[in-house]
């Protein structure tokens, strides 16, 4: 899902990062001056671990890959956090390993964290109307990879008629991924509804 360097036009390369930026500021702007950030830096930390680590095991098809993302898992559990989280977790996998651009870094942090936030937001619209945890979850999880599979396929296709092979494979392939983290999210969601569901931002008004 991580989009390399040389991919992207310069256009859209720089709309990514002022987008990315600006979602980001506002959204440390916001939190800031309504919570304590600081009492949520641990599960922020291990959350952000989480995405960097499942990140890193990826297959390579053309110019993108293939690979567990937890943006669902982590837009339920960091609500409107998981963007800038996102951010710091692209920047160390692209410094440190390659995986993924350098100057894609705000595209990339753009194509999974809009549907991190927006998993957050029916996660919680859907909870407080009394659906099931586990299958909000579960739909949040596949969400969060559909989602990001099509803002990739958008973001080739808008560089190059060149690249929609590219983007149809690249959504097909992640099919399989979907079923997998909406498995992944429904039971970690599940799990800390039963021991911690303090963990889980249901007081945020973004």
């Amino acid at each position: 899902m991580h989009i390399s360097d040389g991919v992207l036009s310069f256009g859209v390369v720089v709309i990514g990062w002022v987008i990315a930026l600006s979602i980001s500021a506002f959204i440390l702007w916001r939190c800031k001056s309504q919570y304590d950030l600081a009492e949520s830096i641990p599960k922020i930390s291990i959350m952000t671990a989480a995405f960097f680590v499942a990140s890193l095991v990826h297959v390579s098809i053309g110019p993108t890959s293939v690979h567990l993302l937890l943006n669902g898992l982590l837009g339920v559990v960091l609500g409107i956090m998981a963007f800038p989280a996102m951010l710091v977790g692209l920047t160390l996998q692209s410094f440190l390993f390659q995986h993924g651009g350098i100057t894609t870094i705000g595209i990339n942090n753009v194509m999974m964290g809009i549907p991190a936030i927006l998993a957050y937001w029916i996660f919680r619209f859907g909870y407080r109307k009394g659906f099931s945890p586990a299958f909000l979850g579960a739909l949040c999880g596949a969400l969060g990879i559909l989602l990001s599979g099509i803002f990739l396929a958008l973001f080739l296709i808008s560089t190059g008629e060149e690249f929609l092979e590219v983007a149809y494979a690249a959504a097909l392939v992640h099919v399989p991924i979907m079923i997998i983290e909406g498995i992944i999210t429904g039971s970690v969601v599940t799990f800390l509804l039963k021991v911690r569901p303090e963990l889980l931002p249901f007081d945020m008004e973004v």
